[in-house]
């Protein structure tokens, strides 16, 4: 896969442990991009270090049954390259990272930093799952985000969406829905795009439901 100016295609590329930012309801995949509004100092020195290193942050929910206040995390995160960062001139740093594989949390690495970092096991075959394209039900998902939009009363830009390929329009989708944060992480935790594509259309379907909103899905 190739992330910005960085080619990762084996487990050789990847690294063993990875610095962690936890952030709730933010939902990083393979091959698309989440845009971050980076204040805190702990982590605008995370994005320091990473940028001085290997230019890589993991993205990772907190654990979500336990209390706010908990310092522990879920399990499974994705692993991002900075592929653009800006200075804001008010002390902020504003981010686009770029998916290149999910990762399960190993054990943490104590150190003396003001953030966090763990050993990591990198789910390699994200690194080739362009042949997972065919797979994906092309016409359901468009139908399932297109009830979505109108139930909303929000619009796109179609052009993008008919030029994106399946790995990149199922992705792309998945980070931008506001979905809750156990839905992100059904959608993260998907074992591959497939079924990731048929939980996205299962979660518009509960969520149109609700609303009473379901005729543009029963067309």
């Amino acid at each position: 896969m190739q992330v910005g100016n960085a080619r990762y295609l084996k487990p050789g590329d990847l690294p063993e442990s990875v610095v962690v930012f936890p952030l709730s309801g933010a939902l990083l995949l393979p091959g698309a991009q989440l845009p971050l509004n980076i204040f805190e100092p702990r982590y605008l020195a995370m994005f320091d270090a990473a940028i001085a290193g290997n230019r890589l942050v993991g993205i990772v929910q907190p654990a979500l049954s336990e209390p706010a206040d908990s310092t522990n995390l879920s399990h499974v995160g994705c692993l991002g390259r900075i592929t653009s960062i800006a200075e804001t001139g008010d002390g902020r740093y504003i981010v686009a990272l770029t998916g290149i594989c999910r990762f399960r949390l190993m054990d943490e690495i104590t150190g003396h930093q003001p953030y966090r970092t763990f050993r990591i096991t990198p789910f390699i075959s994200d690194l080739k799952s362009h042949h997972e394209e065919d797979t994906v039900d092309r016409a359901a998902l468009l139908s399932a985000f297109r009830a979505y939009l109108e139930a909303n009363k929000l619009e796109a830009d179609w052009e993008s969406v008919e030029r994106a390929d399946n790995m990149m329009l199922v992705n792309s989708l998945s980070i931008m829905a506001p979905f809750d944060p156990a839905e992100k992480q059904a959608l993260l935790e998907a074992p591959d795009l497939k079924t990731r594509a048929e939980t996205f259309i299962a979660i518009v379907k509960i969520v149109l439901a609700g609303s009473g909103d379901t005729d543009s899905l029963l067309q």
